[in-house]
């Protein structure tokens, strides 16, 4: 490993690490009287994107896009905090009547709204790539996300929608919505062009918009959102284990990678015989809502994204390479 990359893997660590033991801290210690959905939120803030950010590429010539980046790299840390501090104040601190818990979600609101602008800034200046569309689109569903969160934390009622529906709503676009689109994002800037990609592409966007619409007015929008979405999933990882079986990546990002697909694949077949277990041992949804959610969120998310931000450090070590072989022949 050379310096470059022992100094990227650093730059993971200073962030995420931090965010790590909080969240640690915040699933086992029963002084965090949070809802299991508010956990998630919580890691997803002080883990997940720090390690999305990471995955991200901008152009150093592009003065605003840099400053962007440099400012969601601050910022990151800090807004954590003050999303922890907000459902802190409506579960622990006895605040939930006032308008202490939705103020202080705004940090999280304005952190997600510069992820939701470099998103768009990455599709403007995409020239029509596909896989930097699906990345600016991953980046701006957090944006929606951290929308639903704080009309959650202001307790609103929008759309005929009460606020566990919106909880679940930032849950969705925090996990599923932003996720999937750069985790297909990152496959399209790996694979070989394919004619289909730009269609998974185009499914992946929509996909989420109608899970949520589904959520809020339509029941059948839900089920076709899902399917579509689920769909594109089994894309992703089909294609993924064939590139990393075929392909030569570093060990930990091949391993990563492979157990993000297991985990994808251990919710589908949990889903499969859940009434076939529900039936031999007498369990509920509730008994499975923590097992789908762990899987998904530490298993599917967290080991896909170390995965990838494993193989962008080994590509951009090969390129280094090439280019280091390049000139000592010339």
């Amino acid at each position: 490993m050379n310096s470059s990359l022992k100094q990227r893997m650093k730059s993971l660590l200073a962030p995420v690490f931090p965010g790590g033991i909080i969240t640690i801290l915040i699933f086992y210690l029963d002084c965090f009287q949070f809802e299991l959905v508010e956990k998630f939120l919580l890691f997803a803030a002080f883990v997940i994107v720090p390690l999305v950010i990471l995955l991200l590429n901008h152009d150093e010539k592009n003065k605003h896009q840099r400053m962007i980046y440099a400012s969601m790299k601050w910022l990151q840390f800090p807004a954590a905090l003050l999303t922890l501090a907000s459902v802190m104040s409506s579960k622990m601190w006895g605040l939930e009547s006032t308008a202490i818990p939705g103020i202080l979600s705004l940090g999280w609101l304005l952190f997600t709204l510069l992820l939701g602008i470099y998103g768009l800034t990455t599709i403007v200046i995409s020239k029509g790539k596909a896989a930097e569309i699906a990345i600016g689109a991953g980046l701006v569903y957090f944006f929606i996300g951290g929308i639903w969160f704080t009309l959650y934390q202001y307790q609103l009622n929008l759309f005929q929608a009460n606020p566990a529906t919106h909880a679940l709503s930032s849950l969705h676009f925090h996990f599923s919505s932003a996720i999937v689109p750069i985790f297909i994002g990152e496959l399209g800037r790996i694979m070989a062009k394919k004619s289909w990609y730009p269609w998974v592409v185009a499914i992946d966007i929509i996909g989420p918009i109608l899970i949520a619409f589904g959520m809020i007015f339509s029941k059948p929008t839900e089920y076709i959102g899902v399917a579509l979405f689920a769909c594109n999933i089994v894309v992703y990882t089909a294609y993924l284990l064939a590139y990393l079986r075929k392909n030569s990546l570093h060990n930990k990002a091949t391993i990563f990678l492979g157990l993000s697909c297991l985990a994808f694949y251990a919710v589908v077949v949990l889903s499969i015989f859940y009434p076939l277990l529900r039936n031999m041992f007498s369990l509920t949804i509730l008994d499975f809502i923590p097992i789908y959610g762990s899987l998904h969120a530490f298993g599917f998310v967290l080991c896909g994204l170390i995965g990838w931000v494993y193989t962008v450090n080994f590509i951009k070590k090969k390129i280094v390479q090439e280019n280091r072989q390049v000139d000592t022949s010339l």
